[in-house]
């Protein structure tokens, strides 16, 4: 009786110790020793220029004059083409942009039909449009109109999310909140003030850390990802443990074992 007892006491002092405080778990918390940030205040930020790098895929379009004279500026039947190939390529789990867009190569450059190749490595968007429709019109007369766009935000989440995996994400800005969303958000165990952020330069990767819990995170240059970013989120320690998720289920796991050794001792001491 007295080793049942003892052994339930240090079945709870470990439950104590494998529940997650609620502290760890709340994203954009007024941490101590931050600037707070009340709820209601304007946080202004800068988004950077996002300048296209090796593997990216853009998605270009070009109209002429006459195009736009009968058709206007519609330019929904092309993009429903780009769309069902996509369709087609995501049936594999693929990119929906990798077999409309373009690519840039190592030497930064897509290669465009009838044009060639463009060089459009470190340049922004609108930099590059500008670059596309100056090597156009060298071959055409008409009044042309040249639409770019970055083909989606693609990155990838691994570790301790509820749905880990490549996504990519057809919209010019995302915030990493919302790409943790889109991973089905962490899992209990994860280590949400210490998230990895590996980041691709042009010259090369840095590996940053980000505090979820931290609401300073919004005026951070890392508040919203770019294309080809990688979060991991690491396990606590308490995963080691193999408690779980919450104190009822590990109340449950503990009670199980409890009462399966208070058994074998009840046998052995017959």
């Amino acid at each position: 009786m007295r080793q049942t007892i003892k052994l339930l006491g240090c079945c709870l002092l470990l439950l104590s110790f494998s529940c997650v405080p609620n502290k760890k778990l709340i994203y954009l918390q007024n941490l101590e020793g931050e600037t707070p940030i009340p709820e209601s205040e304007l946080i202004e930020y800068e988004i950077p220029d996002y300048r296209l790098q090796f593997n990216d895929i853009i998605d270009v379009q070009l109209k002429t004059i006459e195009d736009l004279l009968r058709d206007g500026l519609d330019f929904q039947t092309q993009m429903q083409q780009n769309m069902q190939m996509g369709q087609m390529a995501g049936q594999g789990g693929g990119d929906i942009y990798y077999m409309t867009g373009y690519t840039v190569n190592k030497e930064g450059k897509v290669r465009l039909p009838v044009i060639g190749e463009v060089l459009v490595a470190d340049l922004t968007i609108e930099e590059a449009r500008a670059v596309i429709e100056d090597a156009i019109k060298e071959m055409v007369t008409s009044e042309i109109f040249v639409k770019v766009k970055l083909g989606g935000i693609r990155y990838s989440a691994i570790g301790e999310f509820r749905r880990p995996g490549k996504f990519v994400v057809l919209q010019d800005r995302m915030t990493i909140l919302e790409a943790v969303a889109h991973a089905g958000d962490l899992n209990v165990v994860a280590k949400r003030d210490e998230i990895l952020l590996i980041r691709q330069y042009p010259d090369g990767t840095k590996l940053h850390r980000v505090n979820l819990n931290d609401r300073n995170l919004i005026r951070s240059p890392f508040y919203f990802i770019q294309p080809n970013d990688q979060l991991y989120a690491e396990p606590m320690r308490v995963r080691e443990i193999g408690a779980g998720e919450n104190a009822v289920q590990t109340l449950s796991l503990l009670v199980s074992t409890i009462s399966a050794i208070a058994l074998v001792l009840n046998l052995i001491t017959r």
